[in-house]
C-alpha cells in the first residue's frame, strides 16, 4: 500500500464509526507514541475493544494491525514528527558516536524506570528453586536467550536452551512443575512463542517473560513478566539498543541471583573460571 497513512485517514473518516473515530483521534493527537503500542495498549488508550481496533485498520485498507502500525511509523518518519534528531549522510563520526551513545542511554534509562524490583526477586526466586531453566526465544531473541543461558552457565548447569520453535516445543512438552521458562520476547506475541508458552504451561513450568508489553499475550501465560521499557520503532527491528536493554535485565537477575547465595556463586565461579583457564606447561 503506497499511499500516506494520513493521506488514507483523511479520505476514508467518513466511513468510520464513532468508535473507530475515537482510534483515529488518538493518533492524530499521538502520533508519536502510538506508533510503539501493542493493539492491546492502543484499545485501552482509546478505551475501545481490540477489535473495534482492528476494524479501524481494515477501515483504512490494512491487513491488520501490524501493517497499519509500520505504515503509521512510515508516514510520521516522512512528516519528520518523530527521530528529528536522526543523522544525515554527511554526518561526521564523532556525531554518529554521539548519536549511538544517546541511545543506548535511553534505551537504558526507559528500561530502568521500568522494570520492577518485586518483579524481579519474584523471578529469581523461581529460578533458584528450579530443577531446570529452559532460556528461549526466536530469532535475534533466541540469541539473546543464548547469551542469558552462558552466563547463567557459570554458576549452575541447570540453565540450558533448546534450539529452534520445534525443539522449544518438544522440550516444552517434557517440562514439569520443577522446571522454568525464561522466554524472551520483546512484542510478547508471536505464534510460535505462545505455543511454547502454552505447552510449558500445561506441563505445569512455571514462565518468566522477558517483554517491553505487560499486557501482551505472552504476559497473560507469565507467573512473572520483566518489562524491558525500551522502545522500538516498527522500522527498526532488531535494534541494538533494545538487545542492550534486554541484556541489562538479564545482568540485574544474574546480579540478584549471585548475592542471594554469595557462597556457592564463588564457590561455581572460582570452579568454571579454572576448568576455561589456559594452562601453561
Amino acid at each position: 500500500m503506497s499511499t500516506n497513512f494520513w493521506e488514507l485517514l483523511h479520505q476514508r473518516q467518513d466511513e468510520l464509526t464513532k468508535s473507530g473515530r475515537m482510534v483515529a483521534d488518538y493518533l492524530i493527537h499521538h502520533a508519536d507514541e502510538a506508533q510503539y503500542l501493542s493493539i492491546s495498549s492502543l484499545a485501552r488508550e482509546c478505551k475501545v475493544a481490540e477489535a473495534t481496533v482492528f476494524r479501524f485498520c481494515r477501515a483504512l485498507g490494512f491487513e491488520g494491525y501490524h501493517e497499519m502500525r509500520i505504515a503509521l511509523a512510515q508516514a510520521n518518519a516522512t512528516a519528520s514528527l518523530i527521530n528529528q534528531q536522526e543523522p544525515e549522510p554527511g554526518t561526521t563520526t564523532d556525531k554518529l558516536c554521539e548519536h549511538a551513545s544517546a541511545l543506548f542511554i535511553t534505551a537504558i534509562n526507559g528500561t530502568q524506570s521500568t522494570l520492577s524490583p518485586d518483579a524481579v526477586d519474584k523471578a529469581v526466586d523461581l529460578l533458584r528453586a528450579a530443577r531446570q531453566v529452559f532460556c528461549l526465544g526466536q530469532g535475534g531473541s533466541m540469541l539473546l536467550a543464548n547469551d542469558i543461558c552462558a552466563r547463567f552457565s557459570s554458576l549452575s548447569n541447570k540453565f540450558r536452551t533448546a534450539g529452534d520453535s520445534h525443539l522449544q516445543l518438544l522440550s516444552a512438552s517434557l517440562m514439569t512443575p520443577e522446571d522454568v521458562v525464561l522466554f524472551v520476547s520483546y512484542s510478547g506475541a508471536t505464534r510460535d512463542m505462545m505455543e511454547t508458552l502454552r505447552t510449558a504451561k500445561a506441563s505445569g513450568a512455571k514462565i518468566v517473560l522477558l517483554t517491553h508489553y505487560e499486557d501482551s499475550p505472552g504476559a497473560a501465560l507469565a507467573d512473572v513478566v520483566l518489562l524491558c521499557g525500551a522502545q522500538e520503532s516498527p522500522l527498526d527491528s532488531g535494534s541494538i539498543p533494545i538487545k542492550v536493554s534486554v541484556l541489562y535485565v538479564a545482568e540485574v537477575l544474574l546480579l540478584r541471583y549471585m548475592l542471594d547465595d554469595p557462597k556457592q556463586a564463588n564457590d561455581a565461579q572460582d570452579r568454571t573460571s579454572e576448568a576455561v583457564a589456559i594452562k601453561l606447561l
